[in-house]
């Protein structure tokens, strides 16, 4: 058996929030309280444009609607959210003109299906 290299004391102790990348804050944090209905926590100003976090149900984990800038590379996040109802949350966020995929079931797995936020990142509901 290889030992493990030794590692330094816990540095990381939890996730404060996942941040969204966003082209047009006013028009992602529209879609994000009005059509997915989340709440906002904070709504003030910063140099490169505004702060914004919100929370997609209780407050454990907080989203943030950063705005893209040319000088900030970014990669690719997947973030997957949680419902009750899949079949549900999946016909009110399509008639809410939500760009959605099918739900998917399979034996043994939540159902879940994938959406995508007017900038066009992707994201997933899974029924808990």
């Amino acid at each position: 058996m290889t030992a493990r290299p030794t590692t330094p004391a816990r540095v990381i102790t939890g996730i404060r929030t996942v941040s969204v990348p966003v082209t047009d804050q006013d028009r992602a944090l529209g879609f994000y309280v009005d059509t997915l209905g989340f709440t906002v926590l904070r709504d003030g100003p910063i140099p490169t444009g505004r702060w914004i976090e919100l929370a997609p149900g209780n407050d454990d984990v907080v989203v943030t609607l950063d705005l893209v800038t040319a000088d900030v590379t970014r990669g690719t996040i997947t973030i997957r959210f949680t419902t009750d109802d899949a079949a549900a949350a999946h016909a009110a966020l399509t008639d809410a003109g939500v760009d959605t995929d099918d739900v998917l079931i399979w034996p043994g797995v939540p159902p879940m299906f994938a959406f995508r936020d007017p900038d066009g990142n992707a994201f997933s509901i899974t029924e808990t």
